[in-house]
């Protein structure tokens, strides 16, 4: 099971939350900005306040705190996903590849209900594809 820490090349542990470049940002020439690694904070917002009562309120710190923690949850999963792509020679992280990765770091309880939500989704995908759906 991959852990939340890693070695770097001699020896020392680093976590993966200090900052290190993606791939992407460095075939671009530079390290990622703060609004390119996470989601868009009214996103996260909307999604908090669809939970919370009316009455409630979200502290801008919540909102933020939750920004990152979402984030850095999708590049973990995604990063595993990844590596089994790069270890089977394909380019495309597909729904299974998510699942396999949620599995493997250790998230099977929500295997199940997401193999559920992705069959629905490619149901829906060829209804709205079938001839006469325009």
């Amino acid at each position: 099971m991959v852990g939340m820490d890693a070695l770097r090349d001699d020896g020392s542990e680093h976590s993966q939350s200090e900052e290190a470049p993606s791939r992407d940002a460095t075939l671009k020439g530079g390290p990622l900005r703060e609004q390119d690694r996470f989601l868009p904070i009214a996103n996260i917002g909307k999604i908090m306040r669809g939970v919370v009562p009316d009455s409630g309120k979200i502290s801008k710190e919540a909102k933020e705190c939750i920004q990152e923690c979402v984030s850095e949850y999708i590049s973990f999963i995604t990063s595993e996903a990844s590596d089994r792509c790069h270890q089977e020679k394909r380019k495309t992280i597909n729904g299974e590849d998510l699942l396999y990765a949620m599995s493997t770091l250790g998230l099977e309880m929500y295997v199940e209900p997401l193999k559920a939500h992705l069959q629905r989704f490619r149901d829906s995908d060829k209804n709205a594809d079938a001839p006469g759906n325009e």
